[in-house]
Formats: structure tokens, sequence, C-alpha cells
């Protein structure tokens, strides 16, 4: 097939290296934008005297026929073409006539790519936002549910505080939250239309970018043409939200496999969402969070691949530029889909509440609320952090928690100690004396899923 540029060429491109070279298999993906974006620069060129009324009405109807097509599966776009826009003037151009060689007056197809990529992003941008708002909800329902169930608090993966879990649900609520604000500003970043920029440097047609970005619900046309059609960076930048989202959803997963463990217990996964062994009967395992985790390593390599293509590209555009779709692409879909599994792995959790709440109580997690108890009745901290250090290797040496003790135990530390210390220490009086904002408080927490719900409406 003849290449729509192959006037100035006396040769045709050897057979293996233009199957190697054409993008098709992968940027047909983005046909619905291209026509999109064709039929509203084939209005605008009309709007402006450049092509006549004649043609626009051949070139939309022509296009809105193969939009149609390609949508119902009726048409598909052979990878005998270079690309999907050559592959969509070619067959309109068959249809239409000399009407469909206009189509492409004062335009490149730099530009053209990098407009289709960016409506398609924005519309990706949007799901993922969408995706995440379910996520949201579901760990702020659950979180609901689970005000007053105690869990233990970690850090170093040992036992730290007592916690709610409806608290720690909240932690990642907050997570999720941040990712979305990031890929909302990216959305912002990416809503800017590179059409009408030429290969670089403009066009000598009196074009109306304006009229086509508003066609296209662009918030403006890129006020440069050379930047337009040379950067990815609204690509690494969204793939790089992408990354924070499985990185969090990652660490979420890690959780969840720890404590369906035999050794914590506190969760188990419904068998929708886990897989059993060829070889052990009795194995249940969740293979929906190991997945979810391994996948973000993928997403990573994604981001690297990107900045990597771009990181040595002098301007404007080059064709290494071509590599942008499939990181892209591959991240969006791994992201979006880990997101609704795991939303939907999640919402089929079974809590195990007896099992956190034994674990709590075995972790002597009430040390520091008796050292502050130690603080509040004029013992300097320091002194107190060390009485209640040596207060817990007596009680492990006598196999006993921390309230299991006696007041004479205690006091053997310190005559500080009265019975009322019995109700500071008790677990879930420990996290309801957390008098700060944010706290794991219950008062605290329910101010908490009221903000959250609050904005997710």
């Amino acid at each position: 097939m003849s290449k729509l540029w192959s006037g100035r060429f006396e040769k045709e491109i050897g057979g293996f290296a233009d199957k190697w070279a054409a993008s098709i298999s992968f940027d047909k993906a983005l046909y619905k934008e291209d026509i999109c974006g064709s039929i509203a620069h084939a209005r605008m060129l009309a709007n402006q005297g450049i092509i006549s009324e004649g043609d626009v009405q051949l070139i939309v109807s022509g296009l809105g026929e193969i939009l149609a097509e390609l949508n119902d599966g009726t048409l598909e776009l052979s990878d005998e073409y270079e690309d999907v826009h050559m592959a969509v003037e070619s067959i309109l151009t068959e249809r239409i006539g000399s009407a469909g060689k206009r189509l492409h007056t004062a335009r490149s197809r730099n530009d053209q790519v990098a407009t289709d990529t960016r409506l398609w992003l924005k519309e990706e941008i949007l799901t993922d936002i969408a995706l995440l708002r379910d996520l949201r909800k579901a760990l702020v329902k659950t979180a609901k549910e689970h005000v007053g169930t105690v869990m233990p608090g970690y850090t170093h993966l040992q036992h730290a505080q007592p916690l709610s879990f409806a608290f720690h649900l909240l932690a990642y609520q907050q997570m999720f939250a941040r990712d979305a604000d990031r890929l909302w500003d990216c959305y912002k970043r990416t809503d800017s239309m590179p059409l009408g920029a030429g290969a670089l440097a403009g066009t000598t047609y009196d074009t109306d970018r304006g009229y086509t970005a508003g066609e296209l619900e662009f918030a403006a046309p890129a006020p440069n043409a050379m930047d337009a059609v040379s950067d990815r960076d609204f690509i690494i930048e969204y793939i790089a939200a992408c990354s924070m989202v499985m990185m969090h959803l990652s660490r979420f997963c890690e959780e969840i496999i720890l404590w369906s463990s035999s050794e914590f217990g506190f969760v188990e996964a419904s068998d929708e969402y886990s897989t059993g062994s060829s070889i052990m009967p009795q194995k249940k395992n969740p293979d929906m969070a190991e997945l979810i985790r391994g996948k973000t390593g993928r997403v990573y390599g994604d981001l690297m691949s990107i900045l990597t293509v771009m990181k040595g590209l002098p301007l404007a555009y080059n064709k290494d530029m071509q590599e942008d779709k499939i990181p892209l692409f591959d991240a969006a879909e791994t992201v979006s889909g880990s997101v609704a599994v795991f939303t939907a792995m999640f919402e089929t959790l079974k809590i195990n509440a007896d099992a956190m709440a034994l674990a709590a109580k075995q972790g002597y997690m009430n040390a520091t609320d008796a050292a502050d108890y130690l603080a509040h009745k004029g013992v300097p901290f320091r002194e107190a952090h060390e009485i209640v250090g040596k207060l817990v290797l007596y009680a492990i040496k006598k196999g006993k928690a921390l309230d299991d003790l006696t007041i004479k135990d205690l006091q053997k530390h310190s005559d500080k100690f009265e019975p009322d210390v019995f109700d500071a220490i008790d677990l879930k009086a420990c996290m309801d004396a957390k008098l700060s904002s944010g706290s794991t408080s219950r008062e605290s927490v329910l101010a908490q899923i009221a903000a959250a719900e609050t904005e997710l409406g």
C-alpha cells in the first residue's frame, strides 16, 4: 500500500521494517478520539473558509459512518496501515474521494496523535477517579461498622499501640483521596489541546484553534506549538500517579495477605477472590491480593519506560515518541483493573474482630498509656518510660498482660500507680484517651468518617 507521505521517496520502505515500525497494532485503540478530532478539525476548516461546506459535509458524514462501523465491529483497522491516523484517512478517502484528501489541511500527525492521546487520557483519568471513589466509599462504609473494633497498631511490624480497625481503614482512605487529587491535577495539565500546532511551528492557514478546543471540550489550545507536539510529560505524570495508586494498593494487599494467614487470622477473603493449591487440599490462597501486589512492579516499569524514552530527545517530535502508548495503555489497564478487583475483594472480606482484639491484648500496647498515666501524676516522661519498660519486662517474665497484673505488682515499680490505672490502660480507654485531632479516639474517628462522607457525597 502506497504511503500518504510517499511523494518524496523513490523506494518503498522495506517490508519487515514497515511492519516493525508500524503502530497500528496498538494505536488503533485511539480510533474514536482520532475520528472525533478529525470531525472537529474539518468543521473548523469549513468555518474558516479553508475547505468548502460540501467537503465538510462529506467528511463529517463519512467519518461518522466509519466510527459507527468500528464501534459495532463491522469494520476493522487492518495492520496493513501504518497507524490509526493513516487508516482512518485512507478509508475515508476511498469512500468520499478528493474531499477526504483535504481533511489533513493545517495539521500534522504530530499534533493529531498528541490530541488523540490527550482526549483518550482525559476520559481514562475520570474513570480512574470514579473507581477510587468507589473504593473510598467501601472503606468508609466498613469503617462505620468497626469504630469499636480494637486491633493492634504496628511499627516495624511489632505491636505498637491499640487502634480501632476503622482508624486503620481511614488511613488508607486518606491515601486514596490524595491519589484522586493527583489524578485531578494531572487532568488539568492534560486538558490542553495540541491540534492546530502542525508539525512543530504552527501553520500558514488562518485557523481557529479556540473553536476546535471548544468542540473537543479542551480547556484551551496549547499555547506553544513546539511544546504541544514534543512533550509527553502529561503521560509521565499520569503513570507516576498510577504508580502511587498501585503502591498504596500493594501496601494494603500486603496487610490483607498477612491478616489472612493463620498466624494473624484477622480477615478471610471470599472464595470469589481466592484460589486453592493443586497439591495441598487445605489451602486458600489470597491470589488476587498477591496479583495486585505483583502488578505494581509492572506499572513502575511503565513509568521507567516512558521516562527513558523521553530523557534524551531533542525538540521537537521524534519517532521514539511512538513508544509512549504501550506503557500508557498498560498502566491504565492495570490500575483500573486492580482498583476494581481490590474494591470487590475488600467488600467481601470477612472481618474477625475477636482475633484482632485478642492480638491487641497480647502485645503490651497499653505501655505508652501507662507511661502517660505516670506523667500525668507528675513523673517526668523519660522516667515514666523507664519505669514502664521495666514493668513490661516484669510482665513478660510472669507471662501476663499489663492489665492482668495486680496493683501491688504495679506499685513495686512506682508508688504513683493507683487503682484507677486499670481504667487508663484498658485498650478502648487507651484509644479514647487520645485528645489530638486525627487520632484513633472514637470521637476523632467518627469525625473523620463524617468528613469523608461529606466529601464523597
